[in-house]
C-alpha cells in the first residue's frame, strides 16, 4: 500500500515540475499557432521586419479600459493581442499597458486628465450602452493610445471605420485596421514620416485660407513643400506632388516637367474640378457651368483617363445654407440637401481606401478608363447606386432643390470619381517635339514604375472657413452644421499609399470575419445548451472521476 502511494506522489510531482518546465519554456520560447482562416493572429512581412529593426523601446499606453461593454472589451482583447504580437516579434521591444481614464479620485482631476488626452490628439468617444444589469450608462471612453519612444510621443487613434457600417462593423473594421494604425506609430517615430510631398502653386489653385487644412493634414506626418512650375528646369526630391484643383491652362513647359517628373518614377495626385460653377449665381434660375481649361486633358488620356464634363448628383447628399425667406429684415436660413455635394461611401477594396468613413464632394465629375499600354486602373471612389449625371450644358440652381431627391429620379448607378494608375507610363511628349529650352538628349520615353492618382473634385481638398470668425476649419469639417467627414483621413491613405516603400499600407487589407450566432435559433434552442454547457461537464467529472477511483481501488487490492 505504501509502495502505491510513493507511485502516486512520484507521479505527482513529475506533472506538476513538468507544467513549471514548459511555462518557463513558453515565458522564454513564445510560440504562437493562428489556425484561424483568415489569419488573424499573423502579422505582415513589413511589420515584422519595423519590429526586428528596432532599436530602442516603443512604450503604448492604452487608454481603453475600464467597465466597458462586450463589444469595446473584444476590442480591447484585440489591442492587447496585437500589442503582444508586436512584443513577440520584436524581441520585447514593444511594451504596452492599459489605463482607465476614469479612475481619477475626483470630478474635477478625472476632467483634467480627459482634457489632456484630447489636448494630445486621443479621440474621445461618447459611448451609450446597457450594463449587466441592463441599466442605461453614458460613459466618455478613449478607443486609442499614446505611443512613446525616448522624447518623442504621438497619438494613435485606434477606433475607425465606415460609419455606414453601423457600430458593429466599425468595430470589426477598426480591428481590421489594428495592424496599420500600431505599425504606422512606430513608423513615423522611427523616420518614415519623413516622405517630401510638393504642392504645385499657380493656376488660380486654391488659396492659402482654402489649402490651410489640407497643409496641416499632410504636416502632420509628411514634410510639405510649396512649389512653382515657372522657371523650373526639373522636377526633383520629391516622393509626390499634389495637383489641387488649378482654373487656369498650364502651359506645355509646365506639362513636360510633370510628365518626365512621372518617368523618373515619380507620383502624381491630381485633384481636378472639369466645370466651373458660382454659389453666388445660383439663386432663382440659376447660373451655367462652364469647362475649366487647365490643359490637362491629354496628359490624363495618355496616362489612361478622362474626366468628363459632367456633375454627379447623388441622393445621398450633403447640405447648403439657402435663404428660405426673411423675418423683418432678417434673412432666415434653411439648410437643405444639395445633391451637387455627394457624401462618397462607396469604396473599393484598395488598401488606401478601405473601410473609410464617408467624405464630402462639391461638384464632382465622373471619370471613364481609356487605354493606356501597361497601366493598371484601380477604382477608388465611387458615388451611391441613386444618381443623376447632368451633362452640358450643367444648369445650377437652388429652385431645382424644391424638385425632392426622390430616388426614382436618380437612376444613372454609382458613377466611378477616383482612380489610381500604377505600371510604366508612356510620355505625352514621345511623339511630339519637346519644349524649347529643354535638352532633348535627357527625355524618357518609356518610364520608371510609378503611381498616378486622378480625383474628379478638386475641392476634396478644401475645407471651409467658420461663418462666425471666418478662420479656416478642419479638412473635412463641414462649415455650417460642424459635420465631420474624413477627407482628412483619405488624404494622409492615399499619400501613405504613395510613398509608401516598406508595403505597411497593405496590412489595411487585413480581413476579420464576424460570425454572428443564429439570434432565433439561440433563443428556440437556450435552455437545451445550457444544459449541455453546465449539467454535462459535471456530469463528466463526476464520471472520470468514478472510474479512477475504481482503477485505484482495483490496482491496490491487487498489492495487497
Amino acid at each position: 500500500m505504501n509502495r502505491g502511494k510513493g507511485i502516486v506522489w512520484l507521479q505527482t510531482i513529475t506533472v506538476l515540475l513538468s507544467i513549471l518546465l514548459i511555462n518557463q519554456l513558453a515565458n522564454r520560447f513564445r510560440i504562437q499557432l493562428d489556425l484561424t482562416e483568415e489569419k488573424r493572429y499573423t502579422i505582415s512581412e513589413a511589420t515584422k521586419t519595423l519590429l526586428k529593426n528596432l532599436k530602442e523601446d516603443v512604450f503604448f499606453e492604452v487608454y481603453l479600459a475600464g467597465e466597458l461593454p462586450s463589444n469595446f472589451e473584444r476590442f480591447q482583447k484585440s489591442i492587447g493581442e496585437m500589442l503582444e504580437q508586436f512584443a513577440i516579434e520584436s524581441g520585447n521591444r514593444i511594451q504596452f499597458k492599459f489605463t482607465d481614464p476614469a479612475q481619477a479620485t475626483n470630478t474635477q482631476a478625472r476632467k483634467q486628465f480627459y482634457q489632456s488626452l484630447i489636448d494630445k490628439g486621443v479621440q474621445a468617444t461618447n459611448l451609450n450602452y446597457k450594463n449587466s444589469d441592463g441599466d442605461k450608462m453614458e460613459k466618455w471612453i478613449f478607443p486609442g493610445a499614446l505611443a512613446s519612444q525616448g522624447i518623442n510621443e504621438i497619438p494613435v487613434n485606434l477606433l475607425n471605420g465606415s460609419s455606414a457600417a453601423g457600430p458593429e462593423g466599425i468595430l470589426n473594421q477598426s480591428i481590421e485596421g489594428l495592424e496599420y494604425e500600431l505599425a504606422s506609430a512606430i513608423s513615423q517615430m522611427n523616420g518614415g514620416g519623413s516622405k517630401r510631398v510638393a504642392y504645385v502653386n499657380g493656376h488660380s489653385s486654391l488659396d492659402s485660407l482654402d489649402i490651410a487644412g489640407f497643409k496641416n493634414t499632410v504636416l502632420s506626418r509628411f514634410e510639405l513643400f510649396d512649389i512653382s512650375l515657372e522657371g523650373t528646369q526639373e522636377l526633383g526630391g520629391y516622393d509626390v506632388i499634389v495637383i489641387g484643383k488649378p482654373t487656369k491652362p498650364f502651359t506645355e513647359r509646365e506639362k513636360y516637367l510633370i510628365d518626365q517628373y512621372l518617368m523618373r518614377g515619380g507620383n502624381l495626385i491630381y485633384f481636378i474640378d472639369a466645370l466651373a460653377v458660382s454659389m453666388d449665381s445660383a439663386h432663382g434660375e440659376g447660373t451655367v457651368a462652364i469647362p475649366y481649361e487647365t490643359n490637362l486633358t491629354d496628359q490624363l488620356f495618355r496616362y489612361g483617363v478622362r474626366i468628363n464634363q459632367n456633375f454627379v448628383l447623388d441622393v445621398n447628399s450633403g447640405q447648403f445654407p439657402v435663404v428660405s425667406g426673411n423675418m423683418g429684415n432678417q434673412p432666415q436660413i434653411q439648410m437643405l440637401p444639395w445633391p451637387f455635394f455627394p457624401v462618397l461611401t462607396n469604396f473599393s477594396k484598395h488598401p488606401s481606401v478601405r473601410n473609410l468613413d464617408a467624405i464630402l464632394g462639391q461638384f464632382v465629375s465622373e471619370i471613364d478608363t481609356v487605354k493606356a499600354e501597361g497601366i493598371i486602373k484601380t477604382p477608388l471612389i465611387s458615388t451611391s447606386q441613386y444618381t443623376k449625371l447632368l451633362g452640358p450644358p450643367v444648369r445650377v440652381a437652388f429652385n431645382d432643390i424644391g424638385d425632392k431627391l426622390r430616388p426614382e429620379k436618380f437612376t444613372d448607378g454609382p458613377k466611378t470619381i477616383g482612380y489610381l494608375l500604377e505600371g510604366k507610363f508612356t510620355s505625352l511628349y514621345a511623339k511630339r517635339l519637346v519644349p524649347k529650352g529643354f535638352d532633348k538628349s535627357l527625355f524618357i520615353e518609356k518610364g520608371q514604375p510609378g503611381k498616378v492618382i486622378v480625383i474628379g473634385d478638386g475641392d476634396v481638398i478644401r475645407n471651409g472657413l467658420d461663418p462666425d470668425t471666418g478662420e479656416p476649419l478642419r479638412l473635412g469639417v463641414e462649415p455650417f452644421t460642424k459635420t465631420t467627414y474624413a477627407n482628412d483621413d483619405f488624404i494622409l491613405n492615399i499619400l501613405d499609399y504613395m510613398t509608401d516603400d516598406s508595403g505597411l499600407i497593405e496590412t489595411r487589407s487585413r480581413e476579420v470575419k464576424i460570425r454572428p450566432l443564429d439570434r432565433v435559433k439561440v433563443q428556440k434552442e437556450r435552455a437545451k445548451w445550457q444544459v449541455i454547457n453546465l449539467v454535462i461537464p459535471v456530469l463528466l467529472v463526476l464520471l472520470i472521476g468514478g472510474i479512477k477511483w475504481y482503477l485505484r481501488k482495483k490496482k491496490f487490492a491487487n498489492l495487497d
